[in-house]
């Protein structure tokens, strides 16, 4: 029974990190833009926050500028695909290149700094902490970035569905010609949200490197979490708290690959993961495994009608051509 709680409380805390991934993306792609860049921009969110915090001692300003330099880079992505119209995919896979190796080369050496990086701190909530079950998992021990995940995900899901903003959002996304008809800046707004998650995709880098895993910064900081996020978007059906429950589920499930090889006997038999370190590798390729199947499926266009994609995703909008 402890080992299941660990679990579920370790997937809490991982799964924290998706779900602030899956967010942005879920309102980058609810105006119609796609971005593949994720991974990257999580990877500049962890870098910045990582030198930010080690240079101001205060993990809070390195929290907000590691957000600040992320919602910058994704605004190379926004000028390529809203701007020059170009295809989407490919800008955004360009952006996590590009991303990427400018983390890396100004992040070079700063896991020298990991005694003089300040962490963002974890605490437990005295009443909530003692539900059965619950209490152990969610409100004992976390991090105080877990805990503002709680909150994010019913702002988000009131916005997108229940504000006038939200609506004109999910206009933008469905069909941009009526919306411009209407006065609404499609351009504009689309800029601004993929402004959003370029600002949520560097939440979720600095979460990883103040918070879920401090202490050291390289190339594997973010471990394709950001190609997973892309997923969950398509499995939660641009729905925040649908989001929230599959980043806890991928969370658990990638802290039950590292422990499930660790001891000899599983349930009392001999542990084949433990034995055949091939199988771990397995393991580790089923969430992304996971992740392809989805992104199939959801490129489909009678899934795509069937799950709701937002109907103007990945098309570029120019004003008076028929259509979206």
């Amino acid at each position: 029974m402890d080992f299941i709680l660990i679990i579920l409380a370790s997937g809490v805390a991982t799964g924290t990190v998706l779900l602030y991934a899956t967010l942005g993306e879920t309102f980058s792609e609810r105006s119609g833009v796609l971005n593949l860049g994720v991974e990257g921009m999580m990877l500049v969110g962890a870098m910045t926050a990582y030198k930010i915090s080690a240079a101001t001692s205060n993990p809070w300003i390195g929290l907000l500028v590691a957000m600040l330099a992320a919602g910058a880079v994704s605004q190379v992505h926004a000028f390529i695909s809203i701007t020059l119209q170009a295809d989407q995919v490919v800008s955004g896979l360009a952006l996590n290149f590009l991303a990427t190796g400018i983390s890396l080369v100004l992040g070079e050496g700063l896991t020298s700094l990991r005694d003089v990086v300040p962490t963002l701190p974890s605490f437990t909530i005295p009443v909530l902490s003692q539900l059965p079950w619950l209490g152990k998992v969610f409100f004992q021990n976390q991090s105080v970035m877990v805990y503002i995940g709680y909150v994010f995900v019913p702002l988000a899901w009131y916005y997108i569905n229940r504000t006038r903003p939200g609506m004109h959002l999910r206009a933008v996304g469905e069909y941009p010609a009526a919306a411009d008809s209407l006065g609404i800046g499609v351009f504009s707004m689309r800029y601004f949200y993929v402004f959003v998650g370029g600002l949520m995709a560097g939440l979720a880098g600095a979460t990883i490197s103040l918070s879920i895993s401090p202490g050291w910064f390289g190339a594997l900081t973010t471990a394709g979490q950001g190609w997973i996020a892309v997923g969950l978007v398509i499995f939660a059906q641009w729905n925040p708290p649908r989001a929230a429950v599959g980043a806890y589920i991928f969370g658990a499930l990638r802290r039950l690959v590292l422990d499930i090889q660790g001891p000899a006997l599983l349930l009392g038999f001999a542990n084949p993961f433990f034995y055949n370190p091939y199988y771990g590798f397995f393991l580790k390729m089923l969430p992304y495994a996971f992740t392809v199947a989805v992104l199939v499926i959801g490129s489909r266009e009678a899934n795509r009608k069937r799950i709701g994609t937002p109907a103007a995703l990945g098309l570029p909008y120019i004003r008076g051509q028929r259509g979206l």
